[in-house]
Parts: C-alpha cells; structure tokens; sequence
C-alpha cells in the first residue's frame, strides 16, 4: 500500500504542476493572424532516409544459383521545396508542396546457397515530387501550434544513370502521414515536421532491354517488385 500511496502523490505533484503551467498569464503572440491568411507561400529544407520493400521472384538462373536482395541500411537525402497554403478553416488548411529530392539506394544482393558471394549496387534516385497534404491544428498556444497531416504523392524521376543494375520505374505515387509543430517568431514562422511517406506503386522496371551486360540481368530477375518508403525530418519556413 505504501508504494500505491507515492504512486498517487506523485500523480497528484503531476496535475498540480500541470494546472499551473497552463494557469501562467499568457505571453505575447507573434504574428497573431499568420494563420488566417487565405492564401501564403514559404519554402522547406529537409533531410530524409530512402528505403525499399523488396518481394523476391525466387529465379533459378541456369548456373542452379538464386540470388536474393537487401537494402542494409537506410541512405540520407536532401529535399528543397516551395510551399503554397490555401485556408480552409480555423484548423485545417490545404497544401500543396513541389520539391526536388536527391539521394540514393544501396542494394546488397547475395547468393541463396553461398552467403559470402555477394554483390553491391547503388543507385542514384533523384526526383520531382509534388505532395499535397490537409493539415489538421490543434488550438494555438502561446507560440507553438502542433499539427498532424495526411495526404498524397506523386513522384516523377530526374537525372537518372544509365544503365543502372537496378531500374526504378521513372513515375511513382503513395500516402503520406506526418505530424509537427509552428513555432511563431516575430519575422516568421517555422515549422519541423516528421513525414512519413508510403508508395502504392511497384516501381521495380523488368524489361531491361536497356542492358548490354546480360550478366548483370540475374539481379533484376531476383527480384519481384519493390515499393518505395521514406521518413522525412522538414523545416518549413513561411
């Protein structure tokens, strides 16, 4: 029973402590009607991680081996954007996002029945993506206004290699979820937010006629499809 009672006064220091945070006198807001504004523009940084789902077809080449894939690790990006804001209501506003993505993709494919023969191949995935999110705010309080949001994408490849061993399909589309904060400044207003993105679409290419190497064609046969996932960290400043 003694170590219930600590339990509750601890809980009780918790409320108490709570109720006179949000019982302080509210500070000064900046920019008081920076979200009530029809229509705004601002622009976004970010950094990302890209990674793939990988289904395996299972392949025998004639030499009997089959050889399955992996993405070991997660490869960083960087993404710059522009930002247009069209109000809705008090909590929700319409967004739509255009920004260029850079990064990369490092493939380490191994042999079923020897796993020390392995092969390693990275491709470079640099693409325009357009996003188009409905934000939902909570209450402002003070200088800070958390958010979630959810939406869709729509991603068109720039500047791919040639020849590369693996292929991506040069259009992709999914979901997005994500979640974040404003913070009100006196000149602007920042936003980190936390994108979580999820392609529909197989994007693995499989007619590799584009290929000189033919020996390089058992990679793309290992594999059945792919689909593409990224986390996003963003700052937005509008």
């Amino acid at each position: 029973m003694r170590n219930y009672n600590k339990y509750i006064i601890l809980i009780c220091l918790l409320i108490t402590c709570g109720n006179n945070i949000f019982a302080q006198k509210q500070k000064v807001k900046n920019q008081p009607y920076a979200d009530q504004k029809l229509f705004h523009l601002g622009f976004t940084l970010g950094l990302s991680t890209q990674d793939l789902i990988l289904s395996h077809s299972g392949f025998v080449n004639p030499d009997n081996s089959v050889w399955f894939s992996e993405i070991p690790s997660y490869s960083p990006g960087l993404s710059v954007g522009i930002i247009a804001d069209r109000y809705i209501n008090q909590y929700m506003n319409l967004r739509i996002i255009p920004t260029l993505n850079f990064g990369e993709k490092r493939f380490v494919f191994r042999e079923q029945n020897d796993m020390h023969e392995n092969f390693e191949a990275t491709i470079k995935n640099n693409y325009l993506s357009l996003p188009i999110h409905m934000r939902f705010s909570s209450e402002r309080l003070n200088n800070i206004r958390p958010y979630v949001l959810a939406g869709g994408f729509i991603n068109t490849q720039i500047g791919g290699q040639k020849e590369p061993v693996i292929k991506l399909n040069n259009v992709d589309y999914g979901i997005e979820i994500g979640l974040g904060c404003n913070l009100y400044f006196p000149l602007f207003k920042l936003s980190p937010e936390l994108r979580f993105s999820f392609g529909l679409k197989d994007i693995l290419e499989k007619d590799r006629s584009d290929l000189r190497d033919e020996n390089l064609l058992i990679y793309t046969k290992a594999l059945n499809s792919a689909k593409s996932r990224m986390i996003t960290l963003t700052f937005n400043f509008e």
